[in-house]
């Protein structure tokens, strides 16, 4: 997901550095001969060739695989909301590890919530909801969306790839990647079973050990986790909290 700025000062995406760095360094290439760079890496990256032979969106839903398969996140049945969906790679993860043969189409044992600020193309049942999920307006089509007979469910994993843009001042970057990692804990606190998974993305820096301790205090088992998908020379990484705390201060 790429967080607009203009539509929400308080959190805009990529973002990163290795500790010590400064954020900037990470961001999106300039000048001819960095972009010809980048642009000769990405044509050459595996997988985004396997994306492509695949069918998804982007690379990025081999980073949800190699943490899912590692972990065993996604079970049958399961009720999964995506913070931050567009385009979709992970949401169309999702719906293949929930169909009942790994199919892009057809039945879906389980329910799928992509939530973002952007539009995203539909994918066969998975339940696309545009806007701030902080809005009450928001917060009542998710309502509805995870509505039974019985009433609303909770949800069993809450998956973030939410990243805001650099402005290229380390402070402000880091601030609005805490910010981002902050909502999506407050998120899965008030929608998620008590015995749920948050996964979601951070990276290196200077805020870095303040967002460990608030994933420490908010849920019983943490796990860092840097994919082989991610690029070796990105400061992205990846934080699963397993297990709600109860009466957990993130503060302390």
């Amino acid at each position: 997901m790429k967080v607009n700025a203009k539509s929400n000062p308080n959190a805009t995406r990529k973002a990163g550095a290795k500790p010590g760095a400064k954020v900037s360094n990470m961001a999106k290439p300039k000048g001819k001969k960095v972009n010809k760079a980048w642009l000769h890496e990405h044509i050459n990256d595996p997988y985004v060739k396997l994306a492509q032979k695949d069918g998804y969106r982007a690379r990025a839903a081999y980073k949800l695989k190699e943490i899912d398969e590692t972990l065993g996140l996604i079970k049958p049945g399961d009720c999964v909301v995506d913070l931050g969906s567009t385009p979709g790679a992970w949401s169309q993860y999702v719906r293949r590890k929930l169909s009942p043969t790994g199919a892009a189409a057809g039945a879906l044992n389980g329910r799928i919530i992509g939530l973002d600020m952007l539009p995203m193309e539909p994918i066969e049942g998975v339940v696309f909801i545009q806007g701030d999920f902080r809005e009450p307006e928001v917060l009542q089509k998710l309502e509805q969306a995870l509505a039974t007979e019985k009433g609303p469910i909770k949800v069993d994993l809450v998956i973030s790839d939410m990243a805001p843009n650099l402005s290229g001042i380390e402070s402000a970057d880091s601030a609005r990647i805490a910010h981002l990692v902050e909502l999506a804990v407050e998120f899965a606190k008030n929608q998620m079973k008590p015995e749920g998974t948050l996964v979601a993305k951070l990276f290196h820096g200077s805020g870095y050990d303040p967002l460990v301790k608030l994933f420490r205090a908010s849920f019983k088992v943490v796990k860092p986790m840097k994919p082989k998908a991610s690029r070796s020379n990105s400061s992205e990484t990846f934080l699963v909290g397993i297990g709600l705390k109860t009466g957990a201060d993130p503060g302390k």
